[in-house]
């Protein structure tokens, strides 16, 4: 992971602001809680037998280990802001609405840094093949894009709005 953390990585605001929240409570929260939960398994006695040590110890590891990284990709992030953004051309941050020539079926997208994406609700990432190959297109562009298992998917642009607005319209 270390060598994708030292990267530049594109951010909606919502997702940096998810990055920012999750580094905060874990090093002014949660940090504490392991650090509670080891003093109290240290007055149980002997460490060399003691589980709840252990398991606080690996906790603890777990913990600094995420904010560690978190650090990294909050030093590294590249934050994309909605109203800076042109809204007619598809880039990180951009709800596109597409028509699948290929399926023959319309889908829509929310593009997203690489650490936000989730396909299962619609966001994919900028670095992935659909989204590589949508940014930068704007609405009545027609897209060809190469999937991994070698096929090529059609995809004309019906509608590019910023998902901020998306989200307020609906």
């Amino acid at each position: 992971m270390a060598e994708n953390s030292s990267k530049k990585q594109h951010y909606t605001e919502e997702g940096y602001q998810a990055l920012v929240n999750e580094y905060e409570y874990l090093k002014n929260v949660r940090r504490q809680e392991v650090k509670d939960a080891l003093a109290n398994a240290r007055s149980y006695g002997d460490l060399s037998e003691n589980s709840e040590y252990d398991e606080a110890k690996d906790e603890q590891a777990k913990v600094e280990g995420r904010i560690n990284e978190l650090d990294e990709l909050i030093k590294n992030a590249i934050v994309v802001k909605e109203a800076e953004a042109d809204e007619s051309v598809i880039s990180v941050g951009a709800h596109v609405h597409v028509y699948d020539e290929t399926f023959e079926e319309e889908l829509e997208y929310n593009i997203v840094g690489s650490n936000e994406a989730n396909a299962f609700i619609g966001n994919i990432s900028d670095q992935s093949p659909i989204g590589s190959q949508l940014i930068g297109h704007r609405e009545g562009d027609e897209v060809e894009v190469t999937v991994p298992d070698g096929s090529i998917l059609k995809l004309k642009v019906l509608e590019v709005k910023r998902t901020k607005a998306a989200g307020a319209e609906n």
